[in-house]
């Protein structure tokens, strides 16, 4: 189906829908970046990013048990907002964003906030 990458499978009376995680990681990240307060997500450097390619799901994991989805998101957030806040609305935006475009279910939505951005 591809090229080593893992599929996320719904049943369907038609047949069947597979969903790459990769899919699902860029729905989440497009999510957080949506999210008033955050500046940026931030995972390190990774190895695409040192040889020049675009990462959209940068600083987004995600782990699937079923048709459940985990999901860890590393983000900076805006000087002078609420890091609660922004952490609450990433949870809920991301968890939203997923289930539904996918139909699947997120149980968790884990944020981790890394730094402060002054800009």
């Amino acid at each position: 189906m591809g090229e080593n990458k893992d599929y996320i499978t719904h049943p369907d009376e038609k047949g069947s829908i597979n969903i790459s995680e990769e899919v699902i990681s860029v729905i989440a990240a497009s999510a957080a970046m949506e999210t008033e307060g955050v500046a940026a997500l931030s995972a390190g450097r990774d190895l695409s990013e040192l040889l020049g390619k675009k990462n959209l799901s940068k600083g987004v994991r995600i782990a699937v048990d079923g048709e459940n989805v985990k999901v860890d998101v590393w983000l900076t957030v805006k000087l002078g907002v609420s890091v609660h806040s922004v952490g609450k609305k990433v949870q809920e935006a991301v968890q939203g964003g997923i289930e539904s475009m996918t139909g699947f279910k997120v149980t968790e939505v884990n944020v981790h906030v890394v730094g402060v951005s002054l800009k």
